[in-house]
């Protein structure tokens, strides 16, 4: 019998197959989104840290390399720099570069140029630009004038011998740049986010025409590459545990897994104490009836809710549940030890890459520049001692991938379609301690009520993400003609591409009106409803 290749030999493999376009990472919020802006295009994308070693970008052996945008600035200490021999190999095998924000200025900055820091003011938000259509960045464009998205308080004073300056925003800053005959290209601003109205276009006009690479990459090698993956990292007699949240993500994690490893999969649902109304009943049925996998739910309420009584912090909420978590599934390991002869020794997760970018992970991650946004529970919350080794297939992945690799699987479309759910649960829905005067209880009734008054309304579809929030308010109204003192509940629902940004829905107000008045009549103790109209940024999705 062939034994299975290791996972370093699938993912040169991988590599051999694909062009690649490497996305070095220096901690922009966007790095993914840059490198799903690629993977659309149909070109396999990897990222690396900023300051990757030379032997890990020829690994990759790339095409094309982006530098990504960060919170650095060029001329702060320590700030993550490109080397001399980044520079050789370019040349030795005369590569495309793109510099996006901090990697243009980059560029700039160690080619000869000059970065000044605007003492008073940057650029940030959408802006218009206008660009010189008969240079390589912006050849074809119908118009000359462009709205992008700016985010930049360092901006290009003197360019580098060679390079021309092909964009400037209103306010005469130089936003594009070009060293046609190196192959060097700079943006100021974010071609990757949909608020660059012609971003996307410049990317694969980069790719395509200029880099020549070919769109031979889709979600279909995505499931062929991770399950490689997984055989060669789990040998022929190893059990795999999998998290399993009755979400879309752990899910696909686990129907991708057992297609790999069929009956050496053990799924766990954890009630957790944490759960939406009837959620455990519908999610393992859900399970038995529709998915086939095999599932062991384990019922951890009361403990769960004992380690969370008094605690307020959502940072200490998310670890204190992600300990949970794992102390649970390392219970259920010993237990399998004892049937088996041998302990599992891996945990598949349906991490993604937004609880990956907002976790900041620690160095060695593609993402180690940047800033951490808040833990996730199967993330920053994981503890330092994990005795398993993660399986996290989606890990790379933005959430509408995941429902079309689910699709792949043929998970059941009515699933796919699920609204998202944080692994910690309603304890990022209650503000301050969970265990507060039956807070919990009352946020499953609203959030029940809202939910079914947004499918009732045909409205579910059209929304990335809808839920309610229990606020540590109470207010004063009236009810029964009597005075009452309740509690306030806040209503989200967002619209999103890839859960990186999203804008808030606008329902309609005879919808708000029915929503309103059917919680506060039928559940009790609610006298008051909001609506929370911020976008993401500035605001997360979830409140905590």
């Amino acid at each position: 019998m062939t034994a299975p290749p290791t996972p370093e030999a699938a993912t040169k493999a991988v590599f051999a197959k694909h062009a690649v376009c490497l996305v070095l990472d220096y901690g922009s919020q966007y790095t993914q989104l840059i490198a799903r802006r690629v993977r659309e295009a149909g070109v396999l994308s990897v990222l690396l840290p900023g300051d990757a070693s030379m032997d890990e970008i020829r690994e990759v052996s790339p095409k094309f390399i982006i530098l990504s945008g960060g919170p650095n600035s060029v001329h702060a200490e320590g700030s993550p720099l490109l080397s001399d021999d980044f520079f050789a190999y370019v040349a030795e095998h005369s590569l495309p570069v793109l510099g996006i924000c901090y990697g243009m200025q980059l560029l700039v900055h160690q080619l000869g140029g000059e970065v000044q820091t605007v003492v008073d003011s940057g650029e940030y938000g959408r802006m218009p630009i206008l660009v010189e259509r008969d240079s390589v960045l912006y050849a074809g464009e119908a118009e000359a004038k462009q709205l992008v998205w700016m985010s930049h308080g360092d901006s290009a004073t003197r360019l580098p011998e060679g390079f021309r300056c092909v964009a400037r925003s209103e306010q005469g800053a130089v936003v594009g740049i070009e060293d046609a005959a190196r192959r060097f290209f700079g943006l100021q601003y974010h071609p990757e986010v949909v608020h660059s109205e012609r971003g996307v276009a410049t990317l694969r006009r980069l790719l395509f025409e200029v880099g020549g690479l070919r769109g031979d990459w889709n979600m279909s090698d995505v499931l062929q590459e991770e399950m490689a993956k997984v055989r060669a990292a789990v040998g022929p007699e190893d059990h795999v545990i999998c998290a399993l949240s009755g979400g879309v993500d752990s899910t696909v994690a686990a129907t991708l897994v057992h297609r790999v490893l069929g009956e050496r999969l053990h799924c766990v649902f954890v009630d957790n104490g944490l759960l939406r109304f009837r959620e455990a009943e519908r999610v393992m049925a859900t399970f038995e009836q529709h998915l086939h996998l095999p599932v062991t739910k384990i019922d951890v309420s009361e403990r769960m809710l004992a380690k969370l009584a008094g605690v307020s912090d959502p940072e200490q909420k998310r670890k204190a549940i992600g300990r949970e978590f794992i102390e649970t599934f390392q219970e259920y390991a010993d237990e399998l030890k004892a049937k088996l002869g041998h302990a599992p020794r891996f945990l598949v997760q349906g991490t993604l890459y937004p609880d990956v970018i907002e976790s900041c992970p620690p160095p060695g991650t593609s993402a180690k520049h940047s800033h951490t946004i808040k833990s996730h529970h199967n993330v920053g919350g994981l503890p330092e001692d994990l005795k398993f080794t993660l399986i996290e297939p989606l890990r790379e992945l933005f959430k509408d991938e995941v429902r079309q690799l689910g699709r792949l699987l043929e998970v059941p479309e009515g699933f796919i379609a699920r609204h998202p759910f944080p692994g910690p649960g309603l304890a990022v829905r209650v503000l301050g301690d969970v265990t507060q005067g039956g807070a919990l209880d009352t946020l499953r009734e609203v959030d029940e009520a809202y939910i079914e008054a947004i499918r009732e309304w045909g409205l579910y579809d059209q929304i990335w993400q809808a839920f309610a929030v229990f606020l540590p308010i109470r207010s004063v109204g009236v009810q029964g003609d009597q005075r009452t003192h309740s509690h306030v509940v806040a209503l989200r629902a967002v619209t999103s591409s890839d859960g990186m940004t999203a804008d808030w829905f606008p329902f309609q107000p005879d919808f708000l009106r029915y929503v309103s008045t059917k919680i506060c009549n039928t559940v009790r103790g609610v006298n008051r409803v909001v609506y929370d109209v911020t976008s993401k940024p500035p605001s997360t999705i979830e409140w905590e």
